[in-house]
């Protein structure tokens, strides 16, 4: 497995969590509130592109709305890849952890 960066790695869990709703504002409002830190849109845009190339998301266009001004949402959803990649990152961070917070700073 390769590594993903750590705002692939947020992307790719905001994308888990919203389910059918993860498109780019959600996943933007929902970083943006967890990290409490501002995440420009191209911040969002770069990490779907290269996890989509990767295959570890898919995505659709869904039907024009009048709300977005007849535009489309592009919907995106973890792949069965990406939520392999998702639970392999996790017991690497518990592996590393075990033991780390009991040594002193």
């Amino acid at each position: 497995m390769k590594l993903l960066s750590r705002s692939e790695e947020m992307v790719l869990l905001a994308v888990w969590k919203l389910q059918d709703e993860a498109y780019c504002v959600p996943i933007r409002s929902e970083l943006m509130q967890i990290t409490r830190k501002n995440w420009s849109f191209g911040s969002i845009y770069d990490p779907l592109e290269r996890l989509e190339r990767k295959k570890l998301l898919e995505s659709h266009l869904t039907e024009p709305t009048k709300e977005r001004g007849g535009r489309s949402k592009r919907i995106y959803r973890l792949t069965k890849d990406g939520k392999k990649a998702l639970m392999e990152l996790k017991k690497i961070q518990e592996t590393l952890w075990q033991g780390a917070l009991d040594l002193k700073a």
